[in-house]
């Protein structure tokens, strides 16, 4: 036990940075991500059939491409177009690009479940499309959402550790710099579970919370 206890206290400067590297990681493509996967939803169900047609090909697109492609090509790719950027905004677009398309779908499922009739109401009230998209369907079609946006991000924060492989340094790269010190890979493994853990408790407590708050006003 001690023996365990000391991989993480003898370690800690390793541990500890690449965790908050993954932490960051994570919200910063979890807000872009959001962001994005709306944008792509009011495209899927604009009126616009060149938006339509953009927001069907990217999802469709980046949601049968493999994420560790999307980080070659973003990360061997990018730079011999003259792009200069480093391994963590490389991370951090990747992950964005590949998880707003899911957030676009969940989104969009969302939005299928809020009544038409609601719409057709705003729009004979002389509502424009934004507002009818923004004031009245979205609104509805997050609360609805809750479960499959928060799989969403769950599944997110542990892609990350793919980054770990595209020289980014976080907790997917703890066990290669601690098998350099020697220390026990098992120990070093439960630690990096027991992190990942500690980092999914808050969106499972999120989703509840969501999910009564809500549900009642519902």
């Amino acid at each position: 036990m001690n023996e365990f206890l000391h991989v993480l206290t003898d370690n800690w400067d390793v541990i500890g940075s690449h965790f908050l590297a993954t932490i960051e990681l994570f919200l910063i493509a979890g807000v872009c991500s959001l962001v994005l996967g709306t944008l792509l939803t009011a495209m899927r169900v604009s009126p616009v059939p060149a938006l339509r047609g953009f927001g069907t090909s990217y999802v469709l697109l980046l949601r049968n491409c493999p994420l560790t492609l999307v980080f070659a090509l973003l990360v061997f790719a990018v730079p011999k177009l003259d792009v200069d950027i480093d391994y963590f905004p490389s991370a951090c677009v990747a992950l964005t690009a590949y998880t707003s398309a899911f957030v676009c779908e969940a989104l969009r499922a969302g939005i299928n479940t809020v009544p038409v009739g609601q719409a057709e109401a705003a729009r004979a009230l002389g509502m424009t499309f934004a507002q009818v998209l923004g004031n009245v369907v979205l609104p509805q079609a997050f609360r609805t959402v809750v479960p499959p946006m928060i799989s969403v991000f769950n599944a997110m924060l542990k892609n990350t550790t793919i980054a770990a492989g595209f020289s980014v340094a976080e907790a997917g790269a703890i066990q290669w710099y601690l098998s350099e010190r020697g220390e026990n890979q098992i120990y070093v493994l439960l630690w990096v579970t027991i992190g990942f853990l500690i980092l999914v408790a808050p969106l499972v407590v999120t989703q509840r919370m969501l999910e009564r708050r809500w549900g009642v006003a519902r």
